[in-house]
């Protein structure tokens, strides 16, 4: 990707619920990424047929249009709720459908909300993925404990989980394309001032 050229974002919801909190999260990460300079899309796997991989013989129509959205991104923001100490199925499912021509070289960025008071563990197993597909992953993460306090229904109420969620959100769109350094090196320059400790 040029520097100059319009970063393309997408966000993969890895949750099916309805009120996801992982949906709302991913959704501010979005925002801050419009706001320097990004053109954005959250898949909403609600809206997509993936039957588990290889259980049907027939062509996948929604998998295509999946393979499709990631491939033309530049960079992609993977968001999971914490099930069982990993990302959620639904998740793994469309990631298992997509491989080396979708992520490699794509800069990828993660968060993960979790119920409880110990996320994390979720980001280390789809950093994995991430680096097995050839991607680059942002050392900037977002992991939100006790979602039900953190998250309401159209915003995270945290401010410091709210700060760190935009932070992101910029960073995967000034970082787009960083398998193309140092060409894009001077665009990709942190807009909020922050001293950034990796």
């Amino acid at each position: 990707m040029s520097p100059g050229i319009e970063p393309q974002v997408v966000a993969l919801c890895g949750s099916l619920r309805d009120d996801s909190r992982t949906r709302v999260a991913l959704t501010e990460a979005l925002a801050a990424s419009e706001e320097v300079g990004a053109a954005t899309e959250l898949v909403d796997l609600r809206n997509y047929e993936l039957p588990s991989l290889n259980a049907v013989e027939t062509a996948v129509p929604d998998a295509e249009k999946l393979r499709e959205t990631i491939k033309r991104a530049d960079s992609v923001l993977l968001g999971t709720p914490n099930y069982h100490g990993s990302y959620s199925g639904a998740l793994k499912n469309a990631l298992d459908y997509c491989g080396y021509d979708e992520f490699e070289e794509t800069t990828v960025g993660l968060l993960e909300v979790a119920a409880g008071g110990f996320p994390g563990s979720a980001l280390i197993h789809l950093r994995t993925v991430s680096r097995t597909l050839g991607a680059w992953t942002l050392p900037t993460e977002v992991a939100i404990p006790d979602s039900h306090s953190m998250v309401g229904d159209n915003r995270i109420k945290d401010q410091h989980i709210a700060k760190r969620t935009n932070r992101l959100g910029q960073e995967i769109a000034l970082y787009a394309g960083v398998a193309a350094y140092p060409d894009i090196a001077d665009r990709a320059s942190p807009t909020d001032g922050a001293t950034h400790h990796y």
